[in-house]
Parts: C-alpha cells; structure tokens; sequence
C-alpha cells in the first residue's frame, strides 16, 4: 500500500506492516521453544508465497521448508503436519544454492522479520518474479505480461517507517524519577507471539530511524514528555510494553506515536510532512505510509504514466478521478491538476482530515516559479473527500462516465461488493496497486470474466529481505 492509512486494513496486516514486515515465518524460531518433529532430508523444489521453500515427501505430501531455496538438500525438522501439507524448518544444509548467503542480521530467525536473508539481494527480485508468475498462471488461469519488472532498491537502510515496542519494566518510573531513561529497551514483537525480541540496530532501518532509537528516543518515549494532562508524570503507564510507531520523512525529520498519546505530544510529535513527485503530503504516525521512500517515486511515476496514457487513449476521461482506499489522498493528491473532479473514500475519519489539507494545498515547488504558477491556475475544481467503506460507496453511487479509477485496497483485496460495481459501471480502465500478489491475481481472475483484459503490470520490491511483493495492475476493457 502507499497511503498514510489509519485502520482500514485488518488488525494483522496493520500489525505486520507496523513492524519488520509481513509474511514472517513462524516456523523460523528458535528450536528450544518448538516441539521436536520428525526430521527428514529433502530437496527443495521451488520457492513459494511467502518465501518458503518446498518439497515432497514420500508419501506425496507437499512441505513447504522455512529458510531453504530451490535446489538445496536439507535436513528439515517438521514442525507441523496435517493430511494434504506439512511445514517444517532447516536445520542443516546438506548442499547449499549457489545463491545462498549468510544473513546480514545476529536476529536473523528470531525476531521474525526478514525472513529472505539466506537469498542474496540482487536475486530476490528474480525469485519473486518466478513465484508471482507461477502464482498468477496458477490463480488466474493467465500468463503476467513478458514485459513485468520488478522494481527495486536499496537492499538495506531503506525502511522509513516501523512498529517497535518500548518494553516496560516495574523499574522504569524510578530510572525516570532519577533523570534517566538509559534502561529503555527497544525491540520487536514475535510473530503470534507477545514475546519481544530487543535490538540496539535493526539494518533494515534508515540510519535516521536507528539513530533515533538509540538516542533521543528514550528521553522522548519515557521521560519529560510522557505527562498527562494534570501535568504529573504517568509512571504507570510504563510498567508495561508500549507499541511505538516511528516515521522518518527522509530529511531527518523523525515522527512517533504511540496508544494513549496526549494531544499536546502528539501535535509535537506524531505529525509528519513528505515530499514526493513536487507534492507535499501531510500525515501523522499513526497512519499507514509506504515504508521504502526511495523506492516509492518509481510506482507514483508508473501510476502517472498509466493514468497519461489512459487519457491519451480515451478509454478514462479528465472529467473524474475516483480514489479509492485512498488513505489521505496521496495519489489524489499527484495528480489532481490532470481532474476536473475528483471524489477519494477511505472509511477512517482520521485520515480524512489529512486528504483534506493535502488535496488543498499547492504543489511544493518555489512560490516565486512558473510552475508554481502553473500549477495554482490549473488546480481542480471539484474534489470531495467521502468517509466511508469503498464498497458502499461504490453501490450507492452510479459511475455513469468514463472516469479514471485507483484501487489501493487492504491485503484482503477488493471486497466482493466492490468489484461487482466496478463491472457494472461505466469504468473503461482500472489502475489496481495491490499489497498482496494472491488476492490480486483473484481478483484479476473476476474482472477478466467481466472482460477486462491485463494491459500492463509491474512489480516494486519495496521491502528486500522479505517476500513481500506490491504489485500495478492496468486493466482496460
């Protein structure tokens, strides 16, 4: 996803994106806590969602293997079995891939995130795109187009944005009493698990990020700043684990918040300010925003050349642009002087005052400039911002014009209701930026039977070390 976002998502996918990053492998932990398997010697096959490996065993069931790659022998320890699949975890490398490396990370395995470190970083991109393609054929009965890219980045020091835990202890108020927070431990949350598992670096960070934990962090999170509004401090509060969300805007410029957060810290605090694509995008930490901000102007730039040539084609029209999922208004916001109208949803109040102010403000180039000028008298003159459910939104409102459609939907996809009012509307062209590959490609399954047809699709590896994927579609009928 790429909008700051509060809570449209379901409560696992706001948690995975919060912290290291999805699709963790629960079967990674370390082997004193889980039960002692069955160990067998398997070749890996292939690689699958999520990053796993997979084999067969003797009696014909599939084993998708944790920390293994296509080709590999390997000592594998089941640690789940039911009647059709199992699941297991390496234990040894009998014969290693020529691509496999020693992970960057000590937390490698334990604290549940990026879970690709063993796969060298120039290859994940080639891996990922054989598992989408093997997903799409497999799911949509189709082929991705032979022109798909995957887009990628740096492969470390690239994450802006985090969920850490700031682990509490009974001793913490006196450590604050005292003038100190140097005892303020910083960690992740286990996956299904409230375990936490503290780091003083995380190399998947931005260098702003990390400096920011390892510094003023502490004093900010668990000293002076932490009052209530009577003005005492709030001691109790952190005898327990705090959730932290941390943002850094890319010119060290670093946001926070947490649960319970005062209104006076968090106006100090939580709000924060982009620049991407000469747009200047307004949020706060408690919403969601794309984590990789190096890699992000690469999408915006593909969104915009997708919505150009839609255009220039005429299957979509400049009259309407209809933003749905829209978070605050980010794809809104870049390109709202291409509209004469444009309508965002998104159901959560709390990013509807944010897509307000953005879709209100000029672009962020010098006052003084032409195109500053320029962009002032060709502002759209029509825009309204609805607070409500896509779908619903969708059903009640006729789409009787031709008119340019975004759909940045939670990883569950589109909603059932959605999309069959995306078919029965006058909608010529949709531009589906898609969180998770497997309920784009069943989704894109349902509009090929209404007849859309996959125009282009590209791939953005906005989180290395990870097999998370998002992926564009650009379906036209």
């Amino acid at each position: 996803m790429v909008e700051f976002r509060r809570n449209n998502r379901s409560k696992q996918d706001r948690f995975n994106r919060g912290n290291s990053r999805p699709n963790r492998n629960n079967d990674r932990r370390d082997s004193s806590r889980e039960p002692r398997g069955e160990c067998l010697t398997l070749r890996i096959e292939k690689m699958v969602q999520g990053g796993e490996g997979m084999a067969r065993l003797e009696d014909g069931r599939v084993c998708f293997v944790a920390g293994a790659l296509p080709g590999e022998l390997c000592k594998v320890r089941l640690t789940f079995q039911k009647k059709d699949f199992t699941k297991g975890r390496v234990v040894e490398i009998l014969e290693a891939s020529p691509d496999r490396v020693k992970p960057l990370c000590p937390l490698y395995g334990k604290c549940g995130g990026c879970s690709l470190q063993h796969l060298a970083s120039e290859k994940q991109a080639e891996y990922l795109e054989k598992v989408e393609r093997e997903n799409f054929k497999r799911l949509a009965h189709a082929e991705l187009p032979e022109d798909f890219v995957i887009h990628t980045g740096n492969a470390w020091g690239y994450r802006n944005r985090a969920r850490v835990v700031l682990r509490g202890n009974s001793a913490f108020g006196a450590a604050n009493r005292e003038g100190s927070a140097k005892h303020a431990v910083f960690g992740f949350r286990g996956e299904e698990s409230n375990n936490i598992v503290p780091f003083e670096k995380c190399p998947v960070l931005t260098d702003g990020l990390n400096d920011f934990l390892s510094g003023p962090a502490a004093t900010l999170l668990a000293g002076d700043s932490n009052r209530n509004s009577s003005g005492r401090d709030d001691f109790h509060r952190y005898s327990r684990d705090i959730d932290v969300n941390i943002f850094d805007n890319g010119k060290g410029e670093i946001s926070f918040y947490y649960p319970g957060m005062h209104k006076s810290e968090f106006d100090a605090h939580a709000v924060s300010h982009v620049e991407i694509a000469g747009r200047k995008i307004e949020a706060d930490a408690s919403v969601f925003f794309q984590s990789n901000l190096g890699l992000l102007p690469e999408l915006v730039e593909s969104v915009r050349k997708a919505v150009d040539e839609g255009l220039a084609s005429g299957k979509s029209s400049d009259a309407w642009l209809i933003d749905l999922f829209s978070g605050v208004g980010f794809f809104a916001c870049i390109l709202q002087d291409k509209f004469k109208k444009i309508t965002t949803v998104e159901r959560e109040e709390g990013c509807l005052k944010h897509a307000k102010v953005n879709l209100s403000v000029p672009a962020a180039f010098p006052e003084d400039s032409a195109a500053f000028r320029d962009c002032v008298a060709s502002r759209t003159s029509e825009i309204e911002n609805v607070s409500a459910p896509a779908e619903d939104w969708l059903v009640e409102n006729v789409v009787d014009v031709p008119a340019t459609l975004i759909v940045d939907p939670p990883r569950t996809g589109l909603p059932k209701e959605a999309l069959t009012a995306i078919v029965k509307s006058s909608v010529k062209r949709l531009i589906y930026v898609s969180c998770d590959p497997v309920t784009l490609a069943r989704d894109f399954a349902k509009f090929s039977e209404a007849g859309f047809t996959l125009s282009h699709a590209e791939g953005f590896a906005f989180y290395p070390q990870t097999p998370h994927l998002e992926m564009m579609f650009v379906l036209d009928r």
